[in-house]
């Protein structure tokens, strides 16, 4: 994993730049390596992202990704919900809520049918 994927977002959390940092990790999710470590890597950092906003910032910054990346944000919530941590699922619903009004049911279809996993 670069190191761009890695300290980019964590400088703009630093900054309070979420939906940045946010747009970062969905702009560079691993799909095509099979290297489940850079995966379940580029997880941790994205549920850091995600974790680091407010309930009531989510949607607005939901509303600033374009289609592809509410489908990324998707993976990552799905991916997340396989692997929870304390306090991450309330999280993840919210930002599955958020992201469902927007996408549709057609990127939870897109997502689930894909093949490339994150």
């Amino acid at each position: 994993m670069s190191w761009l994927v890695i300290d980019f977002p964590q400088l703009y959390l630093n900054r309070g730049k979420n939906v940045d940092a946010l747009k970062v990790v969905l702009k560079n999710a691993p799909l095509s390596t099979k290297n489940q470590n850079t995966k379940d890597k580029a997880l941790q950092l994205t549920m850091r992202v995600l974790t680091s906003f407010r309930s009531a910032e989510i949607e607005k910054a939901v509303n600033t990704l374009d289609k592809l990346e509410i489908d990324m944000l998707m993976k990552y919530v799905y991916r997340g919900f396989e692997v929870p941590a304390e306090g991450s699922s309330a999280v993840l619903l919210n930002w599955h809520e958020k992201a469902y009004a927007k996408g549709g049911l057609g990127c939870i279809v897109r997502v689930l049918t894909d093949r490339k996993h994150v």
